[in-house]
């Protein structure tokens, strides 16, 4: 009889249980896909779940998007393990080494999963399938997932980016007839610029984990690593012709991926194909998706531990429903219902391996710091003086990496800018690494010189090296370094005095130009020199700010250079005189005036939204300093008389192609103004006559040496390996550099780019500068094509041009490109504000 009662009693339980957890299509009051749910909504339904299921589910909001939406995190698991979730997830950084208490840890933990879901805000069937994904990891009716729970915990992010997803929502609610059309050619398959994939900024979330310039990166990231889960998936959307794709992924590998990672995404792949098999729907597995690049959805992960994977749904912007190729109509219901199986496929197949899911997370940083890979134990960061090196710093936090000061001491390295094994000094205000930490592989990866690629047909970037993207002197160290400081250098703070002369600031750095905005924005009157000078033992370069007491009569200077030093770290040298001990003073003609630009910046279609977003975010949030975003047809109408200075992102432009514009355009900047072009609008320049050329092919033959042209005879199934010899997925180079241009000012004789193209340029011949040139022997590393490597050299990629009163500024590789390339920033900067003074 007792038994009875106990089980009527579970029984009554469960029925409770049931009726007050509602399944999404009940909650909504429509089924999942027949209509887009907004972001408020999934809230509300995740709010609901941890209402009603508080014994098995934690709800957090970890952070909030740019436009203030809340960024929520949903822990599953049995009540027991929630109960107990703090030890839970302290146990497992103990497993990873890397919990700050050195107590042993039980490798009889559960294993984590974490699930993250619409990071590209128009690949939306994901934030959908999370919805049905908790709710079946609950029901009380669903006997597997009882006994996946027991063993495994599961992490639910439902939307990395709120933002690009509402705004995709939005504007396809609002062009929604009262049927859905599934015509590919409808208005609601034709998303309007910028489109929904990215965030406020117009940045791709899914390209910044490692550098975490968004706000939802640094939030997303700061709670990843609190946890390190052992399995992460990425859920995506590809072309509306694509079928489902799932791990395993495809090659390149990098070498840090362990035998037991690219063992268990086949473990995974496999019963997602069971499934798949099962409902007769398409799929492909290692093709495409590699796991190369470390800042993505399902590589940072796996550099920390993980297996990391994507999984991508045909169906971006196919709204509600679409016809694609094959007649058929992929509708949201479709796309959600597959995520969701692949998302419980995901902890079904963990759960049944959970025990040897945590001993191979643990043995993957036993390792790590026991035997890592690669030729280098350490690394030493030279301290330059500049702000690059409080820049890495950062970057280094926020991955939570270990690092310290450096002690004095001789050693010897491979010089990274030379490429050459040298011996050097340590001093203090270095920066040591050791790799020897649980975050080593990911070191590895972050620093590595040159990348190893195991496949060349790769879907991102193959050339990323923080010494280069920083332009920091970096020594790859064969041993480890113990000699190292935990209390930072003295950092002398200015003291300013009310008899100053003047005010020189050095122009070293991202924070020295923050300072250079602050200042103009207040009124305050800045020069530059041009060259350079010395005062007493201090040198100061070309560039440095002054700031006299003269021009800025009645203005409180030192308050306001008080007050710039503080906000942005920034050193203020006071002068007693304008005389200097050497170079020219400060009254000279070589020392100009800054007039404070008036910057406006193209958006619109044909203009990259990503390219121009990255130039949006740095102007907003980083320089601090005014851009208009204005379209082309309102500047050539109205802006020519309000601004002096033309940002073009990346883009094709119109009115270079139309010859009345084009001349309007010139004359602007013969009166005054300044453009800064970019990318590819160099390359329409080139094309229209601005007194620049692409530099073409030398390949001109004699007649008598002209024969068959075999290299066309090429196989059809060859076809992507042909390409790759014209391709350049993302390669460093090295420029020489006139840094006696005042686009140069800041930097030594040389500057390191990331190269996407082939483009490169013919010297200036007339009225400008050939700032700076490849010549031989410049590629550093990443994958180029052999004919594009060939062609890739004695060419400009940075110049600027005279024209009547204005210039015209030409960078033909993004300098601050996924804002991580930290040294290209001053680049920019001398262009805004030096350039033309």
């Amino acid at each position: 009889m007792k038994r009875i009662i106990l089980m009527l009693a579970a029984f009554m339980g469960s029925a409770v249980a049931m009726a007050q957890l509602q399944s999404p299509d009940q909650f909504l009051g429509y089924k999942i896909g027949t209509r887009y749910t907004p972001h408020y909504r999934i809230v509300q339904y995740y709010q609901h779940v941890a209402k009603e299921m508080p014994a098995q589910v934690k709800l957090e909001q970890y952070g909030e998007s740019t436009e203030g939406r809340p960024l929520l995190l949903a822990t599953v698991g049995s009540a027991e393990n929630i109960a107990n979730i703090e030890q839970v997830r302290n146990n497992n950084l103990r497993l990873a080494n890397a919990a700050r208490d050195r107590m042993a840890p039980n490798e009889n933990g559960p294993a984590i999963v974490w699930l993250s879901y619409n990071v590209h805000g128009n690949e939306t069937s994901s934030s959908e399938a999370s919805m049905m994904t908790i709710y079946e990891l609950l029901n009380p009716s669903n006997a597997q997932s009882k006994e996946w729970l027991k063993n495994t915990v599961v992490l639910i992010d439902p939307c990395l980016n709120p933002d690009g997803r509402d705004r995709y929502v939005n504007w396809y609610t609002s062009v929604l007839g009262k049927n859905v059309n599934p015509q590919p050619i409808a208005r609601e398959h034709r998303e309007p610029w910028p489109g929904g994939r990215s965030n406020h900024y117009n940045f791709d979330l899914n390209r910044d984990w490692a550098w975490q310039s968004q706000v939802e990166s640094r939030h997303r990231i700061k709670k990843y690593n609190e946890w390190l889960p052992h399995v992460h998936v990425d859920f995506h959307e590809q072309g509306v012709n694509e079928p489902y794709y799932f791990a395993p992924a495809a090659e390149p590998f990098h070498e840090v991926i362990s035998k037991w990672q690219r063992e268990f995404q086949t473990m995974i792949g496999r019963n997602h194909a069971k499934y798949f098999d099962k409902n007769g729907w398409l799929y492909f597995t290692r093709e495409r998706f590699d796991l190369f690049y470390p800042s993505y959805g399902d590589t940072y992960p796996t550099y920390s531990g993980s297996i990391g994977m994507t999984y991508e749904q045909g169906g971006i912007r196919a709204g509600l429903g679409i016809i694609n190729e094959d007649g058929d109509t992929l509708t949201l219901v479709d796309r959600a219902l597959h995520h969701h199986t692949t998302g419980m496929s995901t902890v079904e197949i963990t759960s049944q391996n959970a025990a040897r899911v945590v001993k191979e997370f643990r043995s993957y940083f036993n390792n790590a710091i026991n035997n890592p890979i690669g030729e280098f134990k350490s690394w030493v960061i030279k301290n330059d003086g500049t702000d690059r090196v409080t820049r890495l710093k950062e970057l280094l936090d926020r991955n939570q990496i270990d690092w310290s000061w450096a002690n004095g001491g001789n050693l010897s390295g491979l010089n990274y800018l030379t490429g050459k094994s040298e011996s050097f000094k340590a001093e203090k205000g270095d920066i040591v690494i050791n790799v020897n930490q649980p975050k080593g592989n990911f070191i590895k990866v972050l620093f590595e010189r040159t990348s190893k690629l195991s496949d060349s047909a790769t879907y991102d970037i193959t050339a990323w090296s923080v010494p280069f993207a920083y332009g920091l002197k970096t020594y790859g160290v064969a041993n480890y370094i113990t000699a190292v400081n935990k209390t930072a250098p003295e950092n002398t703070a200015t003291t300013f005095t009310d008899n100053a002369y003047a005010y020189a600031v050095k122009w070293d750095g991202l924070n020295s130009a923050r300072l250079l905005s602050e200042l103009l924005q207040k009124g305050i009157r800045v020069r530059y020199a041009e060259q350079p000078f010395h005062i007493g033992t201090e040198q100061f370069e070309k560039g440095t700010l002054l700031v006299t007491q003269a021009a800025n009569t009645g203005k409180p200077v030192r308050q306001a250079l008080e007050a710039a030093a503080k906000s942005t770290g920034t050193k203020v040298f006071p002068v007693a005189s304008g005389f200097v001990d050497k170079g020219y003073d400060f009254g000279s003609d070589r020392v100009r005036i800054i007039n404070a630009p008036k910057v406006a910046m193209l958006y619109g279609e044909n203009v990259s939204s990503l390219a121009m977003g990255e130039l949006w975010h740095f102007f907003d949030q980083q320089l601090e300093y005014p851009v208009t975003l204005t379209s082309a047809n309102d500047f050539m109408r109205e802006g020519m008389n309000k601004y002096n200075v033309l940002i073009l992102a990346d883009g094709m432009y119109d009115f270079f192609s139309k010859k009345e514009t084009n001349e309007e355009l010139k004359a602007w900047v013969r009166r005054g103004g300044k453009i800064i072009a970019l990318e590819n609008a160099v390359a329409q320049m080139a094309k229209t006559d601005w007194g620049i050329k692409l530099k073409e092919d030398d390949d001109d033959k004699k007649d008598d040496d002209k024969k068959a042209d075999y290299s066309l005879l090429r196989k059809y199934e060859n076809r992507e390996r042909d390409w790759l010899m014209n391709s350049m997925p993302g390669s460093i180079f090295k420029v020489e550099l006139d840094h006696t241009h005042p686009l140069g000012f800041g930097y030594p004789d040389f500057y390191y780019t990331l190269k996407q193209d082939g483009n490169i340029y013919e010297y200036i011949k007339e009225d400008g500068w050939n700032v700076g040139v490849i010549k031989k022997d410049n590629y550093v590393s990443g994958f180029t094509g052999s004919v594009l490597k060939e062609k890739l050299k004695d060419g400009l990629l940075i110049g600027a041009q005279d024209m009547g009163r204005g210039q015209v500024v030409y960078l033909a590789d993004n300098p601050i490109f996924r804002s991580f390339w930290e040294n290209g920033k001053l680049l920019l900067c001398n262009a805004v504000f030096l350039v033309g003074q």
